[in-house]
């Protein structure tokens, strides 16, 4: 089959599926946070700050028990010569639904624990049903990985928001209704489902079946042994955060930490949604080719990312406050001033975000697995001595502290894998440092109030 008539093989060439895949990715991560805005502002006025500090923990949970069993069946299939392969897909598959499957039972036996730890015993029956929504991304099939290989993204971003619009007027309609939290749990069953289905029948390609090749197995399970491993660290990195402050604040409390964290991080996020479609295919082809070229577009396409989210989360730390007194009540009135902390905490870690990816694209998924592991290890050590200094500002000031401590390691590893850029890390360091100490000074007198 010739290049132009295979639709996982397009002709453009790899700068133009970069391109276009940026495009998709980077537009369609905006309209996701403007819907996912949107609803947030309606819900808060018809719920309350405890029913997103009960999501938060349904998240943190069902994230938890999703990264730890991350089986890396997306990678695998991203970078492995085999990923066109139908019995690898298949097997893929199989391996993706027997984890979602049991990943659901997990949930359901810890629904009692968690329900015990954060004293909220609404989760008794959220973590049974919003684990359902586990069993769905399980059998997602493999042609969505296939087309991220492929770097053929416009199709599944409008799957993507397509899903998250049906769950959010769901999630609308049933806390108008009902003003209860089980509005937030239905929006994520909504969305679960109708992604599910728009996946299989509007993506084209080869159609899934239980299937299990010995040879194709070993490598997923080998590849994804250190994937799990990594991801278990992962979690701590990106969810950390709200499963040690579960434990010390309070659920209204924590929905308020939510609602901060969600406006704060969206430019990290977007970052990480980035990187996660474009970074590997893009490595793995500069790596196959070693085409300088491919290098340079690359190293531009890491300026201009950093660039942007750099800029954004700037605009946070500038008007954080004044966004909350617009747009919240003065039940969220404390979400101004984290907003601020939270922007700031993240600006040094924004230097490394583009270099893990390298490790995966070339297979080395155990190289990955120790530098997210030092990771996690330094960034929760921080996070737990600078909450013991100086409660939740020192705690986020902790999370700068670690991309500090961290940064050599991470350096090194891009070092290794031929991609790091000293003129980009030195150039963002230096620029970081203007708005966390503008952002700090100008809205001191509301985060003091926050110091235990």
């Amino acid at each position: 089959m010739s290049a132009g008539t295979d639709p996982l093989q397009p002709a453009h060439s790899f700068a133009q599926r970069v391109m276009r895949g940026a495009a998709f990715t980077s537009g369609g991560f905006v309209l996701s946070q403007g819907m996912r805005f949107a609803s947030n502002l309606v819900l808060a006025r018809l719920l309350f700050p405890e029913a997103f500090g009960l999501m938060a923990l349904m998240t943190m949970v069902l994230t938890g028990l999703t990264m730890l069993s991350d089986t890396g069946v997306p990678q695998s299939i991203m970078q492995n010569k085999r990923g066109d392969d139908p019995d690898f897909l298949n097997t893929a598959w199989t391996l993706n639904l027997m984890r979602g499957v049991l990943l659901w039972l997990v949930a359901c036996a810890l629904a009692w624990p968690a329900a015990w730890l954060y004293e909220a015993s609404e989760l008794l029956w959220i973590l049974p049903l919003g684990g359902l929504s586990l069993v769905m991304l399980g059998a997602a099939p493999t042609r969505v990985f296939s087309a991220q290989r492929h770097l053929q993204l416009g199709r599944i971003m409008g799957i993507e928001l397509g899903s998250q619009l049906l769950g959010i007027l769901a999630m609308v309609a049933l806390a108008w209704m009902y003003q209860t939290y089980w509005a937030l749990v239905a929006g994520v069953l909504v969305t679960g489902l109708a992604k599910l289905v728009m996946e299989w029948t509007l993506l084209s390609g080869p159609r899934n079946s239980l299937r299990w090749e010995k040879a194709a197995g070993g490598e997923l399970l080998r590849f994804g042994g250190w994937i799990m491993l990594s991801s278990a660290f992962g979690f701590v990195l990106l969810q950390g955060d709200r499963a040690i402050l579960g434990v010390f604040l309070t659920v209204e409390k924590l929905g308020i930490y939510n609602i901060a964290y969600f406006l704060a991080f969206f430019p990290v996020l977007m970052a990480h949604t980035m990187m996660s479609k474009l970074l590997i295919p893009s490595y793995r082809e500069m790596f196959a080719g070693q085409n300088g070229e491919h290098d340079r577009k690359i190293r531009r396409m890491r300026m201009g990312l950093t660039g942007t989210v750099m800029a954004l989360l700037t605009i946070m730390v500038l008007i954080g406050p004044a966004l909350i007194d617009l747009l919240y009540d003065d039940r969220y009135a404390e979400a101004g001033p984290i907003i601020v902390m939270i922007s700031c905490g993240q600006m040094l870690s924004l230097i490394m975000l583009t270099y893990d990816q390298s490790a995966l694209a070339r297979g080395d998924s155990r190289r990955f697995f120790w530098i997210v592991a030092f990771r996690a290890t330094v960034q929760t050590g921080c996070f737990l001595a600078g909450a013991a200094l100086a409660g939740l500002p020192g705690a986020l000031a902790g999370q700068a502290v670690a991309a500090v401590l961290v940064y050599p390691a991470v350096a090194a590893l891009a070092t290794q894998t031929g991609v790091r850029d000293k003129r980009h890390d030195a150039l963002f360091s230096a620029l970081a440092l203007l708005p966390i100490a503008g952002g700090l000074t100008l809205h001191w007198d509301k985060i003091a109030p926050l110091l235990p």
